[in-house]
């Protein structure tokens, strides 16, 4: 299980509200602290969304970014976590338009990106690393050939751990809509891994 942004947290260290009600005062340190609890949790969110490793840093950037220049939109009736994964989600469907525009929107696309993940670990067992990196990529291709829909709430509930009620909030729909979206995104994953597993 990849670590939420939740794990990141001791019962000692200040919460994200009032991380950002720091920055919010000028506390340039605080925003430092955000990005530091943000970026690998939303890194894995983009990065599952959009396919491409480089994409998904430039879409996170942009999101902190956003951040540092709009953090006065911010209003405690929504949790932080709700706020910025809204940010991040929405850039990341554009950049998903822009590509179907560009029609560029391939399997191919998220093959290249994987070499960067495919570094020899001589004291490791191959055998075992080259089917952890064969089934995260069926796994990944699975993912990519959801909708953009459909793709946003299978993360964030199944690799990201939000709850059904935090990805109503992220996505802006009805809670009984992302239950029925989880789980017609599950069954379509099931069906499609079936058929990749049965192609290695």
């Amino acid at each position: 299980m990849v670590k939420t942004e939740k794990d990141l947290k001791t019962k000692d260290s200040p919460t994200d509200e009032e991380l950002i009600a720091r920055f919010q005062q000028g506390d340039n340190y605080a925003f430092d602290l955000l990005v530091k609890r943000y970026k690998d949790p939303l890194m894995n969110f983009v990065f599952r969304f959009v396919g491409e490793r480089e994409e998904a840093e430039d879409i996170v950037q942009e999101t902190f970014l956003r951040l540092f220049k709009n953090k006065h939109y911010y209003r405690e009736i929504a949790k932080f976590s709700t706020w910025i994964y809204t940010i991040a989600g929405n850039l990341a469907k554009t950049e998903l338009r822009r590509r179907r525009r560009r029609k560029l929107l391939s399997i191919s696309s998220f093959m290249t990106s994987e070499k960067d993940y495919d570094i020899p670990d001589e004291e490791s067992n191959p055998e075992r690393e080259t089917n952890t990196v064969v089934t995260d990529r069926i796994i990944q291709k699975a993912i990519d050939k959801l909708s953009p829909k459909f793709k946003q709430v299978i993360i964030l509930r199944d690799i990201q751990g939000f709850s059904y009620e935090e990805i109503a909030e992220i996505v802006g729909i009805p809670l009984g809509t992302v239950k029925s979206r989880v789980n017609r995104a599950r069954l379509k994953l099931q069906e499609d891994l079936k058929h990749l597993m049965n192609e290695q």
